[in-house]
């Protein structure tokens, strides 16, 4: 399989409510979006969103989707049916599992500066389980599981499709086996020998990245 990269830049702008945003992966199993790409494993979405400032959502249902959020500047007041009244700041990200439960949810930019926020949907392997919410801090220097491993553990939701970010430190390296997307959020850095940078979508297989700045920041999904 042979390396390919989206830029965001190229995409076009859309958005609602009180945010505008770039949609990267909408998986034909979702509907169709100009440009985007399809996921791979149950990972179906990715937006790179701008809150406007005070700008909101507004409060909207979900059901049978993971919802991530993974904030990159700014932070949000999240409202809604699992852990009301929850901030999420820079170098945070939360995950909602709606399940057959479902859940609703309102995430609101109480700043008076625009935020940015990047939001992937994986689709749960298995059907009507009770909602959720998770939450967890980016550790600088490291790579995090927010989502995805074996059904053993609870420290992620179980999934065979897995979500890590990493903040990293320039000439940190990492390497991941099997077929890989991953988006660089943050910073700048060297992927299977191509320079990439914030905004960049780059699908292939056997990923080794390399970081070229402190703190870059990049999100990959792989496959179990």
């Amino acid at each position: 399989m042979s390396m390919e990269t989206l830029h965001r830049d190229d995409l076009p702008l859309g958005g609602f409510a009180g945010l505008t945003e770039k949609q990267l992966v909408v998986d034909s199993r979702l509907w169709s979006s100009p440009g985007a790409w399809d996921g791979i494993g149950n990972f179906v979405y990715l937006a790179d969103a701008n809150f406007q400032p005070h700008g909101q959502t507004n409060m909207h249902p979900h059901k049978e989707i993971d919802v991530i959020s993974v904030m990159v500047a700014g932070r949000i007041s999240h409202e809604g049916s699992l852990e009301h009244g929850k901030n999420l700041n820079v170098n945070q990200a939360q995950v909602q599992r709606a399940g057959g439960e479902g859940f609703s949810h309102n995430e609101v930019n109480p700043s008076d500066t625009q935020n940015r926020m990047i939001q992937l949907w994986v689709l749960p392997e298995t059907p009507d389980e009770r909602a959720g919410y998770k939450s967890y801090e980016l550790a600088r220097g490291a790579m995090t599981r927010i989502y995805g491993g074996s059904a053993g553990q609870t420290e992620t939701f179980a999934s065979k499709t897995r979500l890590d970010v990493g903040r990293l430190e320039k000439g940190q390296r990492i390497k991941r086996s099997g077929v890989f997307i991953a988006y660089v959020t943050r910073g700048n850095g060297v992927l299977n020998g191509n320079d990439v940078c914030d905004g960049d979508l780059v699908r292939g297989e056997a990923l080794e990245f390399e970081s070229t700045e402190n703190d870059t920041q990049i999100i990959i999904v792989t496959v179990e």
